[in-house]
């Protein structure tokens, strides 16, 4: 499973990544979770070439992408919509990389007026590239933050479950792709 914080600045977004990928660990430890932080990477621009002839951290970003079978994707909201570096990512990836996986969507903003934003913008390009898109996401606003902490309880319930029917979702497509894989009988 791969947390990704879909932003090069501020801390709210990574700050709700890092609450998921702790919940993950507490509750989930057969699974492997990665954090990308990609505040933490030297992401190159998309040019239009395959995710894997790129270099340094952009191979190891889009690589790590790739091969998960789940996905949490955390963005804050910017000028209503994602930010250019999330975007990036998905410039980064085939059109189909996330065939068979698993994506649900955490999002930051400042005001309520941005809840939509993942309806109208950022679940359009999970399923055009593919995606088994968990339909509930968590949305948090700046008044549940406070020192770099969550401090509504109602959004970490919403937290904790949005982190239960991901890995629920994954375990069952998990266990319905092999047995399609037997069908095949090799």
């Amino acid at each position: 499973m791969v947390a990704l914080a879909g932003s090069i600045v501020g801390s709210k977004t990574k700050t709700a990544m890092s609450k998921v990928v702790e919940m993950l660990h507490q509750k989930y430890t057969e699974h492997e979770v990665t954090l990308l932080d990609l505040a933490d990477y030297n992401m190159a621009f998309s040019d239009g070439r395959n995710y894997f002839e790129y270099e340094g951290d952009t191979k190891y970003v889009t690589e790590t992408i790739m091969a998960a079978d789940a996905l949490i994707i955390g963005t804050p909201t910017f000028q209503a919509s994602i930010p250019a570096t999330l975007k990036n990512i998905f410039d980064l990836l085939p059109v189909n990389a996330f065939r068979d996986k698993i994506v649900s969507t955490v999002v930051t903003a400042g005001t309520s007026k941005h809840y939509l934003m993942v309806e109208q913008q950022l679940k359009p390009i999970l399923a055009y590239m593919k995606a088994h898109i968990v339909p509930t996401y968590v949305f948090i606003e700046e008044k549940d933050f406070l020192r770099k902490e969550i401090i509504n309880d109602d959004v970490l319930f919403r937290l904790q479950r949005l982190v239960e029917d991901t890995v629920m979702v994954a375990d069952a497509f998990a266990e319905i792709r092999a047995k399609k894989d037997a069908e095949y009988g090799f």
